[in-house]
């Protein structure tokens, strides 16, 4: 269908706590005719970019080098990991000595360093290189109508003259990508507000009341379903949430669906290979 091939960077964090969103966009992807290229990659670097700041953006520009090297496009499913991979990008061309460390660094490993690597979320890959004709005509199963909240999350978002995602103010991607699918995605106050999971750890009690605003909120606006596009933002709508509001009937009635689980039902493909355990009948 297409001839789209990208060096695939799932992060860290979402081999272990949610290998649902890798199998999905493996799966949505190759039903797309998008090739997606492995290779052992680090860390993006965003788990340490306010300890080390240095290692942070050296991180994320060794992923980029080797996308270079490799002559790929790189691709994650993950915001945080595509913030701070932007965020690399952005530094070092912003600041002379910075670079050079890091390019000392590099060229020990035998890399080397190109500011012109393509980095893309999952969601402007289909937008921007796919095309949203091209999925819409893949669309086997439409979702006509089923109401959704989608969920922006913060690092891709902001700074925008740092992640160039999307109009920070008044984004559209996501809206178009589920647009696709048939789904209608719901107009709700708190959808670019944080989900709390930069919190966790820090202030549980305000981490799980950011949470609990967006859920209501979500659930007020009409919403049959949350859908994220974020490793960390699924964890805290999905298995933070279970974990920690169980107890409140009205925080379970939302579900939290990866949007690549959504294309992939759009799709036509089956709930094992999404992953979709515990969802509600999309179709």
């Amino acid at each position: 269908m297409t001839s789209l091939r990208y060096l695939y960077f799932p992060g860290c964090k979402i081999g272990p706590f949610l290998p649902e969103y890798d199998r999905s966009t493996r799966a949505v992807m190759a039903a797309l005719g998008v090739e997606l290229v492995d290779a052992e990659l680090n860390c993006c670097g965003y788990p340490v970019r306010e300890v080390d700041f240095t290692a942070a953006v050296f991180a994320g520009a060794r992923v980029l080098a080797v996308a270079s090297q490799m002559s790929l496009p790189l691709l994650t499913p993950c915001k945080c990991c595509y913030g701070n991979l932007m965020q690399a990008k952005y530094w070092m061309k912003q600041s002379t000595s910075l670079r050079e460390q890091v390019v000392g660094l590099l060229a020990d490993e035998g890399l080397h360093w190109s500011d012109e690597i393509v980095v893309r979320h999952l969601l402007t890959a289909l937008k921007t290189d796919l095309g949203l004709h091209v999925l819409r005509d893949a669309v086997k199963q439409p979702l006509q109508g089923y109401p959704v909240a989608v969920h922006y999350g913060c690092h891709a978002l902001r700074p925008s003259d740092v992640t160039h995602f999307d109009n920070p103010l008044a984004p559209t991607v996501f809206e178009s990508v589920v647009a696709a699918t048939g789904a209608s995605a719901v107009p709700w106050p708190l959808r670019l507000e944080c989900c709390g999971r930069p919190l966790w750890e820090k202030n549980n009690d305000l981490a799980l009341s950011l949470m609990r605003r967006k859920v209501s909120d979500a659930i007020e606006s009409g919403a049959k379903a949350m859908i994220t596009a974020c490793t960390y933002c699924q964890l805290q709508f999905g298995s933070g949430r279970m974990e920690h509001l169980a107890a409140q009937t009205s925080y379970r009635e939302l579900p939290s669906i990866l949007v690549s689980q959504l294309l992939g039902t759009a799709l036509g493909l089956s709930g094992e290979t999404l992953g979709k355990k515990g969802f509600p009948d999309l179709g």
